[in-house]
């Protein structure tokens, strides 16, 4: 296979401190021979485990890029065992326009692995992280929330997957996260994911959503960056803090997305009426959402109710809502009350 048109300008052997960039060419007209150019950086102390911390997978995620921007900025050499590699902004066009996928090739990084080096921008950094960065890791962590159409409970999520064991080894490192809810996510679609590209190499895959609407706030960055902490402590490559064992132990909820029956899918475009609340326990044939016709007044609106009991995991957030678009997921309560571990 061909090189990867990406070149670091850092050494990811190299111990200590690293700011850099990843520099991929990309002539247009204004910079002939110009070059997008994605921070990140690398902290290295000896010999252990690495870990890949990555936010901005899709542009308009906050809560990533912000909680691995301060992490960037403030952690030391010293505070490591082994390696990290922080970037907090994956697809950096579309993090740029502050759009879910690229502005430059209308590239969505997520659905994107295992990337061409001979592709479009977007092929070529899903290539990058598939051969360059993923090969290294031992242990993963992309951090996402719901943008500007989703709204989410705050969790930490891993996938079913058909090896029992590496499961396990992310189950744990899912509630090493610590957020309120723990899920295990029944995808959509899964092709050209970066978490199944993660998983295939048999690494250690943690992924998040942590809230939504396009925005972050100080609750969701105070999960995300507790989490950050708590999974680079079970990746063994932080120790705990001073007095962290002896604070009061947290919890979070297991959530589970069995079928397809816990998402709800818009069939008409209108106004959308939101009837239940995120976290809040929901019935079968409970009405979650209602859509109104927005062509003429007088008309019946359209209700929508849950195929299965379950908590209100994630709901559509704008005002708007068109056909084929994601009004409500309802998921199952597991267990609750499970102890955080790192």
């Amino acid at each position: 296979m061909r090189a990867s048109p990406i070149t670091p300008t850092v050494n990811y052997d190299t111990d200590g401190v690293q700011h850099g960039f990843l520099r991929l060419p990309y002539s247009r007209d204004d910079s002939a021979w110009g070059a997008i150019m994605i921070p990140l950086t690398v902290v290295k102390r000896g010999e252990g485990p690495t870990v890949l911390l990555t936010g901005g997978n899709h542009g308009d995620e906050y809560e990533g890029p912000i909680a691995l921007a301060k992490l960037a900025a403030s952690l030391q050499a010293a505070d490591v065992s082994g390696r990290v590699i922080i970037v907090p902004y994956m697809n950096y066009p579309a993090f740029r326009a502050g759009k879910r996928t690229s502005p430059i090739d209308a590239g969505n990084l997520n659905r994107s692995f295992p990337g061409r080096p001979d592709g479009s921008v977007t092929e070529k950094i899903a290539d990058y992280f598939q051969r360059h960065l993923l090969a290294r890791a031992d242990y993963v962590l992309d951090i996402h929330a719901g943008g500007r159409t989703l709204d989410f409970v705050p969790f930490a999520a891993i996938h079913v997957l058909p090896d029992g064991e590496q499961q396990a080894r992310c189950e744990r490192a899912m509630r090493s996260f610590g957020a309120p809810y723990s899920m295990r996510l029944l995808e959509l679609d899964s092709v050209g994911m970066f978490d199944s590209a993660v998983e295939e190499a048999g690494k250690v895959f943690v992924s998040t959503e942590l809230g939504g609407g396009g925005t972050s706030t100080a609750a969701s960055m105070a999960i995300a960056d507790r989490g950050v902490r708590g999974f680079l402590v079970h990746a063994g490559v932080m120790a705990h803090e001073h007095g962290e064992r002896d604070a009061p132990s947290r919890t979070t909820t297991l959530l589970d997305m069995p079928d397809g029956a816990c998402y709800t899918t818009s069939e008409h475009r209108g106004l959308l009426e939101m009837c239940r609340n995120l976290g809040e326990m929901v019935e079968a044939g409970e009405v979650l959402a209602r859509v109104y016709d927005i062509e003429r007044t007088g008309a019946r609106p359209m209700e929508y109710v849950a195929q299965r009991g379950g908590l209100l995991a994630a709901r559509h957030f704008p005002g708007l809502v068109q056909v084929g678009d994601t009004v409500a997921v309802v998921a199952d309560v597991v267990e609750r009350n499970l102890p955080v571990t790192a």
